[in-house]
């Protein structure tokens, strides 16, 4: 298999930095390109694609505020939440198969890596003892415990082909058989992985981002209490976790452009390829946004229910198949 190489090379470090450096300077761009798109469709001008690069460098110049009662909690989270972001995406095949410690990038690292984000923000959410930071942790994890089971069934029903659950090995074995991209069992780890990643990244319509009614914030209910270089980093690791998400959707289903090499012009072409992909999928999911509503939060329990129903019978469909 592709990834099955151990040993650490130059290249391979360089393609991990690569890959850490797409998505801390992509991710605020696709955030950008999807706020974009929905101005766009709603028939207004919108801002330009790069305006969260910009608030970012406003926020990193801002004077350092917090609040009276707060902790170190609240000063250490956000390094912590873009710290867990940038190892996942050190180590996941985003543009390469070959990363730097692919032979770590199990689906249980990487998706432990961004739990371990997320109970930090929600501990900082309830640092400052504020109501409304204390109701945003509270579903935050509600929808996490629901979400992250659903998660590893599907990456699991993935791994019943390859026989392996290291990401970059599944990666590398998809390109090798391309037919297992429409076999059952991926196309129902393919909705349940959807269905996951927009509920992790709180976007419609499980959370709306865009809100400003204190009552329905999930993931913004965390982070009122922070302002400055701590609010700018924490919109930046929100920002890299989406990336890293939608790019490992992509990569997982739709594998071609990954470079299974790091020689050459194979990383820069698996770069350009991966922007294009994500770019697409991000578009696809601002449209949707665009004709969706937020659901009620007693019903976002159903919707990550449906997901966890999908990836089991992606995995009996992967045991029935094999």
């Amino acid at each position: 298999m592709g990834a099955a190489d151990t040993s650490i090379t130059a290249m391979g470090v360089v393609a991990s930095l690569l890959q850490v450096a797409a998505i801390v300077i992509g991710g605020p761009l696709l955030l950008g390109l999807m706020a974009k798109v929905r101005a766009r469709v709603e028939g207004r001008v919108g801002a330009p694609i790069h305006q969260p690069l910009l608030d970012l460098r406003k926020q990193m110049r801002k004077e350092r505020i917090h609040a009276e009662h707060s902790s170190a909690v609240l000063i250490v989270v956000p390094f912590v939440f873009v710290s867990t972001a940038a190892v996942a995406g050190a180590i996941a095949p985003l543009v390469t198969t070959r990363p730097a410690l692919a032979t770590s990038a199990d689906i249980l690292v990487i998706v432990y890596l961004l739990l371990a984000g997320s109970v930090a923000l929600a501990l900082a959410g309830l640092d400052a003892g504020t109501a409304f930071g204390g109701m945003g942790s509270s579903r935050a994890m509600t929808i996490g415990a629901l979400a992250e089971p659903a998660l590893l069934l599907a990456v699991v029903a993935m791994s019943i082909q390859s026989g392996t659950s290291n990401v970059p090995a599944i990666v590398a074995d998809t390109l090798n058989h391309p037919g297992w991209s429409a076999s059952p069992q991926r196309l129902l780890s393919l909705g349940a992985l959807i269905i996951v990643v927009v509920a992790e990244t709180g976007r419609i319509p499980v959370d709306n981002p865009s809100t400003h009614l204190e009552l329905t914030m999930i993931h913004e209910a965390m982070t009122l209490e922070y302002a400055g270089p701590e609010l700018g980093l924490v919109s930046l690791g929100e920002s890299m976790r989406l990336g890293l998400l939608l790019a490992l959707t992509v990569n997982l289903f739709i594998p071609w452009g990954v470079a299974e090499q790091t020689g050459g012009l194979a990383i820069p072409l698996g770069l350009a390829v991966l922007i294009a992909k994500v770019a697409m999928l991000g578009v696809l999911i601002s449209l949707f946004e665009v004709r969706s509503a937020k659901l009620r939060l007693f019903q976002v329990p159903e919707l990550l229910a449906g997901a966890f129903v999908l990836a089991m019978l992606a995995i009996v469909a992967g045991l029935v198949t094999t």
